[in-house]
């Protein structure tokens, strides 16, 4: 019988280090908090404003510029599929609930990644409205943060270790913790059915 291997590929040393030691949860902390002040701040502006958190006004037009298709120059959305998404939400009066949610969403991203809890997974929500701003015509700074965010989903495993994650995933666990993987035995004799130990 041959001996029995596991098949697993290491991250490169580099990648280890920056995302994975510990040591370096103070380099990410700026990041974090700024990137999290930023998601906040835009969150905080909006809720304030009846024309995001009561009537959806706001939200509206913006969608309602989006989707012009101008007799000359570009239109501000690149892709008709997405257009034809954000017509979609116009004509069905999404428009009041939908920015609600967009308030929601930036406020719980913003206190999340500020307080380092899930960090990975506000960074993740975070990338995912910034990839929707910018596929609606809105250039700003979504593509910095949709940056910062992407390098601390990248640095999940200590972006938070400075702040509640370092308690939070401690208690709650993480998948690898719970559910072992299981490499099949290697056998040596092809006739020999290979099972798990």
């Amino acid at each position: 019988m041959a001996q029995q291997h596991q098949s697993v590929i290491l991250d490169p040393p580099l990648a280890r280090f920056l995302f994975g030691d510990t040591r370096l949860a103070w380099l990410w902390l700026p990041l974090r908090i700024w990137l999290g002040w930023g998601w906040f701040e835009a969150g905080l502006h909006k809720f304030n404003e009846p024309a995001w958190m009561d009537t959806g006004a706001a939200l509206q037009a913006f969608w309602t510029k989006a989707v012009i298709v101008p007799e000359a120059g570009k239109a501000a959305v690149a892709y008709d599929w997405y257009r034809g998404f954000l017509q979609m939400l116009l004509e069905s009066g999404s428009a009041p609930w939908f920015a609600k949610l967009v308030v929601y969403g930036e406020l719980i991203v913003g206190i999340a990644l500020i307080i380092g809890a899930f960090t990975g997974i506000a960074a993740f929500f975070g990338i995912f409205m910034n990839w929707h701003y910018v596929m609606a015509g809105a250039a700003s700074t979504n593509a910095m943060l949709l940056v910062v965010g992407l390098v601390l989903v990248l640095a999940w495993k200590t972006a938070g270790w400075v702040g509640a994650d370092r308690y939070l995933l401690s208690v709650v666990g993480t998948p690898w913790q719970h559910a072992p993987v299981r490499i099949p035995r290697v056998v040596s004799d092809p006739m020999e059915p290979a099972h798990q130990p």
